[in-house]
C-alpha cells in the first residue's frame, strides 16, 4: 500500500498488489503449531535466561514467565500469533526496580520487585476492562521508537561489559558506555573470546547468501558453539592462566547458575514496600512502558499476520496482565507480546495461538528435565544475545529512517532518546510528547483542537460516507478520530476522509490511515482522503507531517 498525492485534487491510498483485497480463510493447524512453538522455543530458551540476568533477576524467572506466557496467558485472550515473555524493553525498568527498591541489596530488591510486577499485572487487567488497548494508538510513533532505541543503548552498554567478561563500575548508562574502552582493554580473553565469537555469529549468519541461513535461529548456533567452547575452556572450575604477560581468573561465576529444582526457584513478593513514592514509580513504569511496547507488539504482528486477522487489543491486556500477576506470585520477570520471538513464530509458519502454547511447555520440559545444560551456558554468550537485540533497536537505520520521514520527528526522536539515558523512561516519553505538542502549536494547531477533534459526517449515496475534520489531525486527537472510522456501518464501502479544513495532519495520523486503509482494502472497501493539496509536506516522505501555511493578510 503506498501513499499518492493527486497536486490539486486528492490524496488516497493505492493498493500494491490487488490480489491481497480478499482475506485467507483461516484454517487450524496444531502440527504447524507444534513445529513453531519448537523453533520459538529454541530461540527464547537463551533469551529468557539472558534478560532474566541482565535485569538482576534470578536466570530462571526469565523462564518462569515463558512458560506463564505460554501455558496461561495462551488461554486467556493472547493475540493469535504473539510469543509472552520477558522482554528486552523491560530489563531497564526491572534493573532500576531491584537497585533501587533493594537499597544495594540485591535479593530484597528482587524480592519488592515481584511485588510491583503483581500490582502491574492487576492494573493491566483493570485497564483492560475500560478498553484501554486504544492507548497503544495514542504515543507518535518518533517518540515511540526513541524510547525503544534508548533501551536498545542502555542495553549495549550494560551487557558489552558481560561479554567482555567485566564487572563495571559504573551504574547509569552513559557512565556506562564512557567505561565500554577501558573494559576492552582490561578484557577476560577466554570470557571475550566466547562474547566476541557469538557476536560474529549472531550478526554474520543472516547475512550468509544461503536460503538455510534465513531459516536456522542464530541464539541456537550461538549455544552450539559455545557451550562445548565453554567446556573446553574448563569455566566449571575455578583456575587461573597466562596470556600476553597478564594473570587472568575464570571460573563458574562466568556460567549461567540455577537453582538444584524448579521448585527452588520460587521466591515471594514482598508488599512491604508498595506505597513508597519508589514503588509508585516503579509501577507506573512497568504498566504504562510494559503495556505500551505489548500493544505495540500486538499490532505490528497483526500487520504481519498472512491470514490478516485483527487482534483484539483489550483482550490481549488482559493476558499480559494475568499473566504478569501469577508471573510475579511465582517469581518471575513481567511479561509482553514479544516482537521478536512473534515474528520468528509467523516465520516458522504458526496457524494460532497454540504455538505460543507449545513454546512454554518446551521451555517447562526443559527446565523440569535438563537443568543441568542450561548451567553449561556462559554469560558472555547471552551478553552477546542482548547486544544484538539492542543493536537492532537503535541501529543507524532507524536514525535514518526516522530523518526521512521529517527533521521534526528526528528532533522527537533523539530528544526521547538522549533524555531517556540521562534520566528514565517517563521521563524521557513525556519530554517527547510534550515537544511533539509544542511543534504542533508552532505550525498552527490550535491548543482547543488539541485533544478533540470536530468531526462532521454526510452521506454522499447509500454506500458513501464524507468525514470533514476541522482544526488539527494529530496524535493527541487521532483515538476520536479513530472511534469514528471504526464506527461506520459495514454497508459503507467507500469513505471520502476530508481534510481541507484541517491546519495540520501529523505523521502519526497519515500512518495510522495507512494501516487502516489497508484494513479497508482486504475487507473489500476504499478509504480516499482528500483536502490536502494546500497543505505542505514538511519533509519528501510519503508519510510525513502536512500543515497548511498561514495566509498573512495586506
Amino acid at each position: 500500500m503506498r501513499l499518492a498525492i493527486n497536486p490539486g485534487k486528492h490524496l488516497h491510498f493505492v493498493p500494491e498488489d490487488a490480489a491481497v483485497s480478499q482475506p485467507a480463510t483461516y484454517q487450524p493447524d496444531l502440527k504447524a503449531d507444534l513445529v513453531s512453538g519448537f523453533l520459538v522455543f529454541l530461540i527464547a530458551l537463551p533469551l529468557c535466561l539472558g534478560i532474566a540476568m541482565a535485569s538482576n533477576f534470578p536466570p530462571v524467572t526469565g523462564i518462569v514467565t515463558a512458560v506463564v506466557g505460554g501455558l496461561v496467558a495462551t488461554f486467556v485472550g493472547s493475540a493469535e500469533l504473539t510469543i509472552k515473555g520477558p522482554a528486552a524493553g523491560l530489563i531497564v525498568i526491572a534493573l532500576g526496580s531491584v537497585q533501587e527498591l533493594g537499597g544495594g541489596d540485591a535479593v530484597l530488591g528482587y524480592h519488592r520487585t515481584l511485588a510491583i510486577v503483581v500490582v502491574a499485572g492487576v492494573l493491566q487487567v483493570l485497564l483492560s476492562r475500560v478498553r484501554a488497548g486504544e492507548l497503544g494508538d495514542f504515543f507518535p510513533s518518533a517518540v515511540v521508537h526513541g524510547m525503544l532505541a534508548a533501551i536498545g543503548v542502555i542495553i549495549v552498554s550494560k551487557q558489552a561489559h558481560t561479554a567482555l567478561g567485566i564487572a563495571p563500575t559504573s551504574r547509569e548508562p552513559l557512565s556506562l558506555l564512557a567505561e565500554i574502552p577501558h573494559s576492552i582493554a582490561n578484557m577476560n580473553p577466554e570470557v571475550a573470546l566466547i562474547g566476541l565469537l557469538s557476536l560474529v555469529l549472531l550478526f554474520g549468519i543472516p547475512k550468509l547468501p544461503f536460503s538455510w541461513a534465513k531459516k536456522v535461529p542464530a541464539p541456537m548456533v550461538v549455544l552450539l558453539v559455545t557451550v562445548p567452547l565453554g567446556m573446553l575452556l574448563d569455566l566449571r572450575h575455578e583456575h587461573t592462566y597466562d596470556f600476553h604477560f597478564h594473570h587472568y581468573k575464570v571460573g563458574p561465576q562466568y556460567l549461567v547458575q540455577l537453582p538444584g529444582s524448579l521448585a527452588k526457584s520460587h521466591a515471594f513478593p514482598d508488599f512491604s514496600y508498595l506505597f513508597t513514592w519508589g514503588s509508585l514509580k516503579y509501577i507506573v513504569m512497568f504498566t504504562l512502558v510494559g503495556s505500551l511496547e505489548s500493544l505495540l507488539s500486538a499490532k505490528a504482528v497483526d500487520a504481519l499476520d498472512p491470514q490478516h486477522r485483527h487482534s483484539d487489543l483489550s483482550r490481549d491486556l488482559l493476558a499480559t496482565g494475568v499473566g504478569n500477576v501469577i508471573a510475579g506470585l511465582l517469581g518471575g520477570l513481567p511479561m509482553i507480546s514479544e516482537i521478536v520471538r512473534s515474528s520468528a513464530n509467523i516465520n516458522s509458519g504458526a496457524k494460532s495461538r497454540y504455538a505460543n502454547f507449545f513454546h512454554g511447555l518446551f521451555l517447562l520440559l526443559m527446565v523440569a528435565l535438563l537443568p543441568g545444560l542450561l548451567q553449561r551456558i556462559p554469560l558472555a554468550a547471552l551478553g552477546a544475545m542482548l547486544i544484538y537485540t539492542g543493536f537492532r533497536l537503535a541501529a543507524p537505520a532507524e536514525f535514518l529512517r526516522v530523518f526521512r520521514i521529517g527533521h521534526e520527528q528526528l528532533l522527537l526522536f533523539v530528544t526521547t532518546l538522549l533524555v531517556t539515558l540521562a534520566t528514565d523512561l517517563l521521563i524521557g516519553v513525556g519530554a517527547g510528547v510534550v515537544l511533539k505538542m509544542l511543534l504542533h502549536l508552532r505550525h498552527g494547531a490550535q491548543l482547543r483542537g488539541l485533544f478533540s477533534s470536530r468531526i462532521e459526517q454526510e452521506e454522499l449515496d447509500k454506500s458513501t460516507l464524507r468525514l470533514r475534520v476541522y482544526d488539527a489531525a494529530v496524535f493527541t486527537n487521532y483515538l476520536s478520530l479513530k472511534r469514528r472510522l471504526d464506527s461506520i456501518p459495514a454497508g459503507v464501502t467507500r469513505l471520502v476522509l476530508d481534510l481541507e479544513r484541517t491546519r495540520l495532519v501529523d505523521h502519526t495520523v497519515i500512518e495510522k490511515l495507512r494501516h487502516t486503509a489497508d484494513d479497508w482494502q482486504r475487507a473489500g472497501r476504499r478509504l480516499e482522503i482528500i483536502g490536502l493539496s494546500a497543505h505542505t509536506p514538511l519533509a519528501a516522505h510519503e508519510l510525513s507531517a502536512r500543515r497548511k501555511p498561514v495566509r498573512v493578510n495586506p
